[in-house]
């Protein structure tokens, strides 16, 4: 079945970096774009960055451009999220996404980020 599986959430101080990792498994990882989305408290989970399945593009949520990037290593079946200049906003739960060719969503459990001084 698939599995995707978030790692390398934690606490760090605004100005600081974080790398998410998602490791992906019961489906055909490269063949598909793969999405990064956040759920701040209180707010609607929103869509951070989409990589294409070879990774040759990207797209970015304007109140992240310039300082996250979305990879893949297809070799790993795993998606990163690099975080630079990370801010108090930035705090929430992250996910990875899938969407199947049958449009199911499916999705990770999610890795906490918190930024704060």
């Amino acid at each position: 079945q698939v599995q995707l599986v978030e790692s390398g959430g934690g606490s760090v101080q605004p100005g600081g970096s974080l790398r998410l990792s998602c490791a992906a498994s019961g489906f055909r990882f490269s063949r598909d774009a793969m999405n990064w989305y956040r759920q701040a408290p209180g707010k609607e989970r929103e869509l951070v960055a989409v990589i294409s399945s070879a990774g040759t593009s990207t797209n970015y949520a304007d109140s992240v451009k310039g300082r996250f990037t979305i990879f893949r290593d297809n070799t790993k079946n795993t998606v990163y999220l690099q975080m630079n200049s990370l801010k108090p906003e930035d705090t929430a739960v992250y996910y990875c996404n899938w969407v199947s060719n049958t449009r199911q969503g499916y999705w990770g459990q999610g890795t906490q980020v918190t930024v704060s001084s």
